[in-house]
């Protein structure tokens, strides 16, 4: 029989859903999908939009649904840089690479600013950005948090720094699909959209919840934006099976921290075992993947035994970054194969 295959290249999820979302999934009544939902008969978006409202502290009126956090990241991009003659976009170095195919699939430009790196993880000087918002004055300023693939964040102060010294008609869009594998504060988030007006803060199911194939993703905008948030909402609601998984997923954060705990014990057995090795450095990280730099000259035979063990991983290819692994963190055994595998083709 040929062993499953373990797929840690793309930061899915390799652990079980929480039960509430399986009882969702097993209890939902298909005849609800005959229907549209009432729920924009009460001037409101989605029965997910009203939750997430409840949780985060912020009006329903400024929360954001898509297909997915990339679906809130591309329409951002997408209406504000057509909206005006300023089609600029600040994007932070080593950072996906799809930020910069959504700036060109509506005419955008983008430039980068630097990310550093600093001993064991890769940092924002938050001056800098400041810097290169004021002069460059883009439409939009898109931060990472954490950022893939370094695994680094920004925390809520420096946040609320970089706002109060940029242009304030610049858009800062925060992507924050990442977030929640270190830390349970959300706290921050109300103030920071209540205070600044070109803020979005996105969000998604899709990592911390590990419901990618659900295609769930939310966010929140500052007051004032009445046009785009017509932009993006859907007049006729949204696909009542998700919402329902939704809710039982946002009601699932202690099997979800469970998980979060398996996850940092993956990290620590990274730099425990690979840490100290020579032409090894792990990088610190608050996301659901670890990356990891690796002497180059055993990729081809670290390729070959991870294939062999029907593993796969990510052996970067972006400039500056092409000597890195980027890993998911799996399951405990998962981890452990990985690293295992690492070891042994170092032994030989």
């Amino acid at each position: 029989m040929q062993k499953e295959f373990n797929y840690l290249d793309r930061n899915e999820f390799n652990f079980e859903p929480s039960q509430k979302v399986i009882d969702a999934i097993k209890h939902f009544n298909p005849k609800d999908l005959c229907f549209y939902t009432r729920i924009y008969d009460q001037g409101k978006k989605s029965v997910v939009s009203v939750r997430l409202s409840e949780i985060y502290g912020v009006p329903e009126e400024q929360v954001l649904l898509g297909y997915g956090g990339e679906d809130i990241l591309k329409n951002a991009i997408h209406y504000f840089l057509m909206d005006g003659s300023n089609k600029t976009i600040l994007i932070p170095e080593f950072s996906w690479w799809y930020y910069n195919r959504v700036a060109s699939e509506c005419g955008g430009n983008f430039e980068m600013y630097p990310l550093h790196e600093q001993d064991d993880t890769f940092a924002y000087n938050v001056g800098e950005v400041i810097d290169y918002a004021n002069r460059v004055h883009p439409r939009m300023l898109l931060l990472a948090s954490p950022n893939n693939p370094t695994g680094n964040s920004l925390t809520p102060e420096e946040i609320g720094r970089i706002m109060e010294n940029i242009p304030a008609d610049t858009i800062v869009l925060v992507d924050e699909a990442y977030a929640s594998f270190i830390t349970s504060d959300t706290d921050y988030i109300a103030p920071l959209v209540n205070r600044y007006s070109n803020l979005i803060i996105s969000r998604t199911l899709s990592k911390f919840y590990g419901l990618p194939g659900l295609r769930c993703g939310f966010g929140f905008i500052g007051q004032g934006h009445d046009q785009f948030v017509s932009y993006i909402n859907k007049y006729l609601g949204f696909n009542r099976f998700s919402e329902a998984v939704a809710l039982a997923a946002l009601d699932s954060d202690d099997h979800y921290r469970r998980v979060a705990d398996d996850m940092e014990w993956g990290r620590q057995l990274y730099k425990r075992e690979l840490g100290s090795l020579p032409g090894f450095k792990v990088y610190k990280s608050v996301a659901n993947f670890i990356l990891i730099k690796y002497p180059l000259d055993i990729k081809e035979a670290l390729q070959k035994a991870l294939a062999e063990e029907n593993y796969k991983i990510k052996f970067m290819s972006d400039k500056g970054l092409e000597s890195c692994l980027r890993i998911t963190l799996g399951r405990k055994e998962q981890t452990q194969t990985v690293c295992d595998t690492i070891l042994r083709v170092l032994a030989r």
